[in-house]
């Protein structure tokens, strides 16, 4: 037992002594009263409250006030289903009946424990039969009371459960929900037909988290049952993320100086608590009478309109289907209410003694029954309706009652009494019950908790905590021409998986749209919400649900609202903004065919290509005369096919790459270009052989000079550069990873091997720049050295610019780099090498003869030395290569041709014979 109800027992001794001894005299605390064999007891709140004196030492009983006329109709329940059941078959097999002690509780715990001692002191001395026995001159003892029903609230179901577990006297409660009452090891004898508040706050807890309101008051009273649902929500709401703003107590009692006070700070909290649009409240009703009031005296006082009052009230089931509270409340200043209440049966039975008690309670009176003679009282003051009874009187009187019924606490007594009833007959069954005592309550007790017991069409039976769980219904009050109704069920509560379950579409509706008043949707929240792409920052010494919201970082995201953290995207592919929803895939970036200086390149390309290979037609079309012939007959056709396939491999650095593309461009360009070189490497030496070298070493050199084997061992050692490079550390597709975007490039692998592949060609560019440099001079229709000379100097200079260029050069275009290179490689070869030809054979047909080449070899002729022998200059082997015989008749014949020039007296002759 905790110490303050410790307290208070002690402090009720004496009362209690007063009230035993009162009891053993037949006088006791006023209350309904009927005869039966087995007697059931009932406490309900008739009165609201006691009156107190400022100081009481003597015990006495207080005066109750404020007739309760839900509490009246709920004790009216009792006697009618006590009426039910002793005309049911279960009761009249058995042949007993049951027969009642009705109490009023005032609503307050002491005079509860008053009555519990008399139902406790009355089995006693109904149990002590010795002493009735000696007095033949007293009535005999009423039979004992066997079971308790009561009481309302549970901070009094608590006290009684404590006197009553000392006689093992069922208590069954059809309105405490309080947790602890659950606690069978505390109170074994009691039970209840209704939901703990566990279930209670969970549903409330739920309707929160489904509207997303996390920023809420809760009103309790100081009792058991306002600590106890206090902390069953805040746990169950905590854990749901939903934060208490504020939290005020209400005295139980409202005749104390703390009462007014009490509620004018909870109206202050309500008000200066502005971003709080929604209150749980778990408080009597006539706190909740006061506390609107309140409200709206502060709301005037400070001269705000009354609609800044509104708010969403979650009522628990100690106000929800108060109707008299209704008449103080105007859904227009208070917004909307949303009711939990224990489920309802059917009313037929209940409706219809009401109608039978009002109709004749004229013209006989109960006696037993000082409660519906009051109510009776009452009517008549208001009503001043004299004795005779009309059908508008009638109906008068039973709409004033029915406002005050609870339906579901009718259901909840009724299965109360349905439950003890067959209890009794249970028992009954096996033994004969007419004798005195012959049914213990502690029996009754244990027949409770292991049958069953049928109301309707259904059966109920108690849980191993002596509970009825039949969850809620889900109520909200509505306004319909000034009168304000409580009781629509929207929707049912069912504990088993947390979850409500709508009436209909147009209900569903109605409790998911509670957030709209004047078409603005009502936010309950301490900060706004976070939107997707931000994070909630916890201000330091707040509530979890004060927060700041901070934009998610880059390569952070957060895809729902609230998010308590940034989640960083997942993998490399992925990337995002600060105050990024989402993860974006990193956009995939290389030298694409869409690009505008892609385009341009590949279109030179293919230019390169296209004039490569016309070029190479012309000249085989061409093949017989003497420019093809002189600058170097087959060997023209390869130098053209090595450039159009340079230009090809140009066209390779565009695009996406790949493995495969990777290999393909280097290896590919290092070959064509170094046979297009090695051909030019030829053609130099051989204008060097033919024009420079002395006579006495022509014939030496002619054995050294073989044009194709030169060619082939050059391409061989580049093949071999290439293979070594390919099979140690080739190429390779590569994605270069930065915080947007992924470069997708070709790494060359070892750039040690492609530098030997590039100086390679440039070793053999630079010997082809020496030996047409020292030919420069030669007869202008055999002079290519110069041609060679600046295409040689274009490709070195181009490609020495291209080294610190590309080195320096990161991004999309570091391929363009190479490719600009090879294509100002190609078109210097193209148009040094090929495009004078080109011209002098489309348009200079008159310099493409014999006689023009003869002149021109004179003319050089003349500036040389006075003497000067051409001699045969027909290399070996180089019969299949007649253009490169420079003789004189050799570039119209296809024989060769030895030829003697001579300087005789001051004069130039020319003698060729036919070498065979």
């Amino acid at each position: 037992m905790g110490s303050p109800l410790k307290v208070l027992l002690l402090l009720m001794l004496p009362s209690l002594v007063v009230v035993v001894v009162v009891v053993r005299g037949h006088a006791g605390p006023p209350g309904a009263t009927r005869p039966g064999d087995f007697i059931i007891a009932g406490v309900f709140p008739i009165h609201q409250d006691v009156e107190r004196d400022s100081v009481v030492f003597q015990p006495q009983l207080q005066k109750c006030v404020r007739f309760d006329r839900g509490g009246f109709t709920t004790a009216i329940a009792m006697i009618n289903e006590i009426d039910v059941m002793n005309r049911s078959p279960a009761l009249q097999e058995v042949g007993v009946t049951l027969g009642y002690r009705i109490h009023d509780s005032c609503s307050d715990v002491s005079v509860a424990l008053r009555v519990t001692a008399d139902f406790t002191a009355q089995e006693d001395c109904g149990g002590n039969e010795g002493t009735n026995a000696t007095d033949h001159h007293s009535p005999p003892p009423p039979p004992p009371v066997l079971a308790v029903i009561g009481a309302h609230y549970s901070e009094m179901s608590i006290a009684i459960a404590r006197q009553l577990t000392l006689k093992s006297i069922p208590q069954i409660s059809y309105a405490s929900t309080a947790m602890i009452l659950s606690d069978k090891a505390r109170f074994p004898a009691f039970m209840r037909t209704v939901p703990n508040d566990l279930y209670q706050t969970a549903a409330m807890v739920r309707l929160l988290s489904d509207n997303k309101w996390s920023w809420v008051g809760i009103l309790t009273t100081d009792g058991d049952y306002g600590r106890s649902v206090q902390e069953s929500f805040l746990s169950q709401a905590s854990e749901m993320g939903i934060c208490v703003a504020f939290r005020e107590i209400f005295p139980e009692s409202l005749i104390t100086s703390q009462a007014s006070l009490s509620v004018q700070e909870a109206a202050k909290s309500i008000r200066t608590s502005r971003r709080v649009k929604v209150i749980v409240s778990f408080v009597k009703p006539v706190h909740m009478m006061l506390l609107t009031e309140e409200l709206r005296r502060q709301t005037l006082m400070d001269g705000h309109g009354l609609d800044t009052m509104r708010r969403i009230w979650l009522a628990s089931d100690n106000w929800s289907t108060t109707s008299s509270l209704s008449q103080y409340v105007k859904l227009e200043e208070v917004g909307h209410v949303v009711g939990f209440t224990f489920k309802r049966g059917y009313m037929e039975s209940f409706d219809g003694y009401l109608s039978m008690l009002l109709a004749g309670r004229r013209q006989s009176p109960p006696t037993n029954n000082p409660f519906l003679e009051e109510f009776y009282a009452e009517l008549k003051a208001i009503g001043g309706v004299g004795g005779v009874k009309n059908a508008t009187t009638l109906a008068r009187d039973m709409e004033s009652l029915q406002e005050h019924i609870h339906p579901e606490k009718v259901f909840s007594v009724e299965m109360a009494v349905s439950a003890i009833a067959h209890a009794v007959a249970s028992i009954c069954r096996l033994r004969n019950c007419k004798k005195t005592a012959a049914v213990q309550p502690w029996e009754v007790l244990e027949a409770l908790r292991k049958q069953w017991f049928p109301i309707g069409a259904k059966n109920y039976s108690f849980d191993q905590n002596g509970d009825i769980n039949l969850g809620y219904d889900i109520t909200l009050w509505r306004t319909e021409k000034g009168r304000v109704y409580i009781h629509d069920i929207v929707a049912e509560y069912s504990p088993l998986n947390n979850s409500f379950v709508y009436t209909s579409s147009l209900a569903r509706k109605k409790l998911t749209d509670l957030g709209q008043f004047l078409s603005q949707k009502i936010v309950s929240r301490c900060s706004d919400t976070c939107k997707p792409g931000q994070s909630k920052k916890v201000v330091l010494g707040q509530h979890t649900c004060c927060y700041e919201c901070i934009n998610c970082t880059e390569n952070y995201f957060s895809n729902d609202t609230d998010s308590v953290t940034c989640l960083r995207c997942g993998s490399n592919m992925e990337w995002s903004p600060e105050g990024s929803s989402r993860c974006l895939p990193k956009t995939l970036k290389y030298f694409s065919w869409r690009d505008g200086f892609a385009v341009v390149l590949l279109t030179l390309a293919a230019a390169g290509i296209l004039l490569a290979l016309l070029v190479a037609a012309l000249f085989l079309h061409q093949c017989h005369t003497p420019v093809v012939r002189a600058g170097g007959g087959p060997l023209c056709q390869v130098i053209l096919l090595s450039l159009a396939a340079s230009f090809t491999s140009a066209a390779m650095f565009v695009g996406r790459p790949s493995g495969r593309r990777c290999e393909a461009r280097q290896v590919m360009f290092g070959l064509s270009f170094t046979l297009c070189v090695s051909c030019i490497l030829v053609k130099s030496l051989k204008i060097l052989l033919a024009f420079q070298v002395e006579p006495r070493l022509q014939s030496a050199v002619r054995q050294l000079y073989r044009p194709y084997a030169i060619v082939g061992v050059c391409v061989a050692l580049q093949g071999v550069t290439c293979t070594c490079w390919l099979v140690l550390r080739s190429p390779f597709y590569h994605v270069v990873m930065s915080p947007t975007t992924m470069l997708a490039e070709c790494h060359e692998g070892s750039y040690v091997l492609f530098g030997v592949m590039l100086g390679y060609i440039a070793v053999l560019a630079l010997v082809c720049f020496a030996c047409a440099f020292k030919g420069r001079k030669l007869p202008q229709k055999y002079n290519e050295a110069k041609f060679i000379t600046f295409s040689m100097l274009l490709y070195l200079i181009s490609w020495v610019i291209f080294v610190p260029v590309y080195a320096t050069t990161s991004g999309i275009y570091v391929p363009a780099v190479e490719m600009v290179v090879i294509l100002i490689s190609n078109y210097g070869v193209l148009g040094c090498h090929f495009f004078p030809k080109c011209y002098v054979i489309l348009f200079r047909r008159d310099q493409n003869t014999a006689t023009a080449f003869k002149k021109n070899v004179y003319e050089y002729t003349r500036k040389k030395v006075d003497s000067v022998s051409l001699s045969d200059t027909t290399l070996p082997g180089e019969r299949s290569a007649a253009p490169y015989i420079i003789s004189v008749p050799s570039l119209f014949r296809k024989h060769a041709v030895n030829s003697a020039v001579t300087k005789t007296n001051g004069s130039i002759s020319i003698n060729s014979d036919v070498v065979a």
